[in-house]
């Protein structure tokens, strides 16, 4: 019990603040390191291996340090979890590759209706208006500044279709698994990181060779891809961190919507840094996006505010509140349903 009062070693604002960084870090690194202009490394799936691998290397130290403690969680749950994540980022860039980069960006905003949905539907979660509306907003302005062409086939769509219901799915996952095992964020990313590192090594190569023809075999390390390789790695394992961090603290709502801040992010850095357009129309989506967010982070404060102005127990009910009124009547004292001895 001591040790659950402690103060986090991340506040709040400083998860946010790591997952927004690192992310948009980790897309310029990314860029630089795949794109024609830079070093042509097109190896996505199997440098997401690398990421894990470190990631998973970085939580065996934590805990060989004893830095973190390792805590239970059944084989097959981590082996399902690292499934459906890797089923995620296959089918993403399955998308990104069958379809237009706009439908694509469209995809990506549909994981916000979706992971509420799966929320109402697995944590029987309930939205106000409010928050609905500022989802509404924030996949809006994120939609007028990102889609441009929209092009899309039988193929495509079906890939996208699953990488946004297993994106989601590992999402509010990771959630529950911390409430399920009282396991801390980092300590469940140690344990998930291992077993998606080794299936993305073994497999990324095949998939990317799918994706575009190219081997990895025959890809020239130079000292250049190497660097921008490991510095996307390091950036990998704070965006990681971050992510299972920010979800198990909040909701997978509130990462998918905060976490278009990282888009705004992306597209004044690609201005600023590597010359690319930026029309009115990007700016008036932006403004609007960020407005969202404002007023979702404004809804989401209220509702815990009227959820902890709501008595939790009989000593904070005013005298009589809530009481059977034939327990008035008579005089005798209530008795509690769940304690007592009531038959259907």
């Amino acid at each position: 019990m001591e040790a659950e009062k402690k103060p986090p070693v991340v506040s709040d604002v400083g998860a946010w603040a790591m997952n927004v960084v690192s992310s948009v870090g980790i897309i310029m690194a990314n860029k630089q390191l795949m794109s024609a202009a830079g070093y042509a490394f097109s190896f996505a799936t199997t440098l997401t291996g690398f990421h894990f691998t470190v990631t998973a290397l970085v939580g065996w130290i934590s805990n060989a340090t004893g830095y973190s403690v390792s805590k239970h969680v059944p084989l097959w749950e981590l082996v399902w979890f690292s499934l459906v994540a890797n089923t995620s980022i296959t089918g993403m860039n399955l998308s990104l590759m069958l379809n237009s980069v706009g439908f694509y960006q469209i995809s990506k905003l549909s994981m916000i209706p979706v992971v509420c949905f799966m929320e109402w539907v697995l944590n029987s979660k309930h939205y106000t208006t409010k928050v609905i509306s500022a989802v509404v907003v924030v996949a809006a302005g994120v939609g007028i500044c990102t889609v441009t062409d929209v092009e899309v086939n039988a193929k495509g769509f079906i890939c996208a279709c699953v990488a946004v219901f297993c994106t989601s799915l590992q999402q509010i996952t990771i959630g529950s698994f911390q409430k399920k095992y009282n396991i801390g964020s980092f300590e469940l990313l140690s344990k998930t990181a291992p077993i998606q590192a080794i299936s993305l090594i073994i497999l990324g190569p095949f998939v990317d060779y799918f994706l575009n023809g190219r081997s990895l075999l025959n890809y020239n390390f130079s000292g250049g891809a190497i660097f921008f390789i490991l510095l996307s790695c390091a950036l990998a394992v704070f965006c990681n961190m971050s992510q299972y961090l920010c979800i198990g603290r909040f909701s997978a709502t509130s990462f998918q919507v905060l976490g278009h801040m990282k888009t705004v992010c992306v597209l004044i850095l690609g201005w600023v840094l590597f010359d690319s357009a930026l029309t009115v129309k990007n700016i008036l989506g932006m403004l609007l996006a960020v407005m969202g967010m404002v007023v979702y982070s404004w809804a989401v404060e209220s509702e815990k505010k009227v959820t902890t102005s709501i008595p939790r127990n009989k000593s904070d009910m005013l005298d009589g509140e809530d009481v059977p009124l034939k327990a008035r009547v008579s005089g005798l004292p209530p008795v509690d349903l769940e304690e007592g001895d009531m038959k259907s």
